[in-house]
């Protein structure tokens, strides 16, 4: 008679319980060590524990005897998963190597890139990134779809076919809902770099609050997906720093009328309630042109707002990697307490460079540039005099004083800059009129001599 095989139970796969657990595991807490020593027979859980502890002779062993790289346990976890948790990216070069997978999720969608994030080590975010992992989900993702805030914009409404670099920054032009826009994009090294999230935030932030004719225009944002993105208005004209560079030193009016456009865009900012805003990094690429060729404040990824305490300080030292220092209040360079009037000592070199027709400093090494301000150097003015007349210089030298108080209001400016602005124009005015009279009484005499019938009846009149 023949005996028939009986079914066996089915038998979970087993489970990897030491070391770092999942990123999204609800509960962390660590199992029994008899039931760790029980499964971990299982030469497919031994590699997991052999890539907890970083035994490569031990992985490449059981590797090589055909032990499954991509073996997951009870939870879906992977030796990768382990390696990324427990940071160590030499375990992790070598499961890639060997075939593993690089974005398997387990049973709660954790990611091997997602553990590494979770646990900061960032040595493993990188090489995972290099290997083709997908970004888990973006830093400001909300869990419950009615937080998803509204100026939210969809990726995949934003079409780069056509998209080209522009020249600020980390700036794209896409197509989005059949208009040009401008795309800030926060890049995949988010992820080794906490500071660029929350520059991130803060930026949104700000923009979310703007509104003025010379302040660059906010349309929406990613924030649900990774990439992460800032959507705004796209200006062809460009920024007012190639502008600088091609059209050299401009006439004061002209000079006058650009100041005016920053001017009033600085004063919403300095005058927002209930916080004043601190740009911190006014620049000339910082200032983007519109099509009627006005200017507008762009860029407020370093800006800060003023509450309470009217100042703010920098929780580290600024260097010529975070901004222009060019253009930076000594202030800010010394580390210092500093307010809104930092960026009247920028508006200052910015007027300044517009009728010199060249950076402040322009032949010192920029480094040096912010130990010239702290030493209370200024810019030299060379351009002749009459550019700097009506009190064009000692405003200039007043928004540049040492001593913030002693710097203007961005209203104040304003009314200085208007009333500049009249008489140069008062001036023109006068200079044309003569010549125009000098023309039209060259032309009468000029008819007068070729016509000479016409002076006779003259004679003819006169004798009457």
């Amino acid at each position: 008679m023949e005996v028939k095989p009986q079914p066996q139970p089915h038998q979970e796969p087993p489970r990897f319980t030491l070391g770092k657990q999942s990123s999204l595991k609800p509960d962390r807490g660590e199992d029994s060590a008899e039931e760790a020593a029980e499964e971990a027979i299982d030469p497919r859980v031994r590699l997991m524990y052999l890539a907890n502890e970083g035994d490569m002779e031990g992985i490449k062993e059981l590797l090589d005897s055909g032990t499954n790289v991509n073996f997951q346990d009870i939870d879906g976890r992977t030796a990768l998963h382990i390696a990324a948790c427990q940071g160590r990216p030499d375990v992790v070069q070598v499961l890639l190597q060997r075939g593993a997978e690089v974005d398997p999720k387990d049973r709660w969608g954790s990611t091997p890139l997602a553990d590494a994030v979770y646990y900061k080590n960032y040595d493993v975010i990188k090489l995972l990134e290099k290997h083709g992992a997908k970004p888990p989900m973006a830093p400001m993702h909300v869990e419950n779809a009615r937080e998803v805030p509204e100026y939210e914009i969809d990726p995949k409404e934003l079409d780069f076919s056509n998209s080209v670099n522009i020249t600020k920054g980390t700036f794209r032009i896409a197509s989005w809902r059949g208009i040009q826009v401008a795309v800030k994009t926060l890049g995949e090294e988010v992820f080794t770099d906490e500071n660029k999230v929350k520059a991130f935030r803060d930026e949104l932030a700000l923009l979310q609050k703007l509104r003025h004719p010379n302040v660059v225009q906010f349309l929406g944002a990613v924030t649900q997906s990774s990439p992460m993105m800032i959507v705004t208005e796209y200006l062809p004209k460009g920024d007012f720093c190639a502008y600088l560079r091609k059209k050299g030193a401009l006439k004061p009016t002209a000079a006058l009328k650009f100041a005016l456009d920053i001017a009033r865009g600085m004063n919403y900012l300095h005058e927002h309630k209930p916080e004043a805003i601190v740009h911190r990094d006014l620049e000339p690429s910082n200032l983007l042109r519109d099509d009627s060729g006005h200017l507008k404040v762009a860029d407020f990824g370093v800006s800060k707002l003023l509450k309470v305490a009217k100042t703010v300080r920098e929780e580290r030292p600024v260097t010529c990697q975070d901004t222009s220092c060019r253009y930076v209040a000594p202030e800010v360079f010394r580390n210092e307490e500093y307010d809104t009037k930092v960026d009247v000592f920028s508006f200052a070199l910015i007027l300044q460079e517009m009728i010199e027709g060249c950076p402040p400093f322009s032949t010192k090494p920029e480094k040096e540039v912010p130990k010239a301000y702290a030493a209370n150097e200024r810019p030299p003015f060379r351009a002749p005099p009459k550019h700097y007349a009506h009190g064009l210089k000692e405003l200039i030298e007043q928004c540049w004083s040492e001593e913030p108080f002693q710097r203007p209001t961005f209203r104040q400016i304003i009314m200085r800059l208007e009333d500049t602005y009249n008489q140069f124009a008062r001036k023109s005015r006068w200079k044309v009129r003569p010549l125009k009279c000098f023309q039209n009484l060259e032309a009468f005499l000029k008819r007068n001599r070729t016509n000479p019938s016409s002076r006779s009846h003259s004679r003819s009149h006169s004798t009457r």
